[in-house]
């Protein structure tokens, strides 16, 4: 009798998830990509209007949070613990795909103003994460860069030095807009990139923001970084 009361706190995220439209929204999130609440709204099949309300329920539960970039504002899980349970409850319910339509060559990397975006810029955070050469912030999206990151990118020959003499900010996880994870900003993705193309391990096109990985850039960034 004297058991902790359980279904006063389950009850409410469950019936925020149970709203046919908020679960749409909720399983078109679980593959990791950010959307805004207008590409959530048409997936949900309701109104831009009423997808805020939802999403705004959602934020309330803390099983979605809102991540700004620029003028757009995405939508993300909030924490891994939402996504387990909605693939524990996917038996029930599929998740939409979400199939962007970004031509293939753009997707797969460019440039973001200075800096690598794209399949190629995020699979590059992705390494330095894994690597343990950059730590992002909890509460923020700004980057540290670890004392083994340091190293390791000194001997890869990036600028550190003019790096952090530039007057911005010296890296963050930049939200990028094909693959809706985050690709390494600031002026430390500006002088891996500056390596990139003095090592012709990518090549950019003349016009267009697309980058093309070299033959001797697929060895290299495959050896050196564990991107393939």
């Amino acid at each position: 009798m004297n058991a902790p009361n359980h279904d006063a706190a389950v009850a409410p995220i469950a019936a925020a998830i149970g709203e046919p439209a908020r679960a749409r929204m909720l399983y078109c999130l679980i593959d990791g990509r950010a959307r805004t609440s207008t590409e959530l709204a048409i997936v949900a099949g309701i109104t831009p209007s009423t997808a805020s309300v939802h999403l705004h329920r959602l934020a309330g539960r803390r099983l979605v949070k809102v991540v700004p970039q620029g003028k757009h504002r995405y939508y993300t899980l909030d924490r891994p613990e939402v996504a387990s349970a909605l693939e524990a409850l996917n038996v029930l319910a599929g998740a939409p795909a979400f199939a962007p339509s970004t031509p293939p060559a753009l997707r797969a990397a460019r440039t973001c103003y200075d800096h690598v975006a794209g399949t190629l810029g995020v699979a590059l955070y992705d390494s330095l994460v894994a690597r343990a050469w950059i730590r992002r912030s909890r509460s923020s999206d700004a980057c540290v860069l670890t004392d083994g990151g340091v190293a390791a990118l000194r001997d890869l020959g990036v600028d550190l030095d003019g790096a952090r003499a530039a007057r911005r900010r010296f890296a963050f996880a930049c939200l990028d807009w094909s693959e809706r994870r985050p690709h390494l900003g600031g002026a430390l993705a500006a002088a891996l990139l500056t390596l990139l193309r003095r090592r012709r391990w990518v090549d950019q096109d003349l016009d267009s923001r697309v980058l093309r990985v070299t033959t001797a850039g697929r060895r290299e960034l495959g050896v050196r970084l564990g991107v393939t």
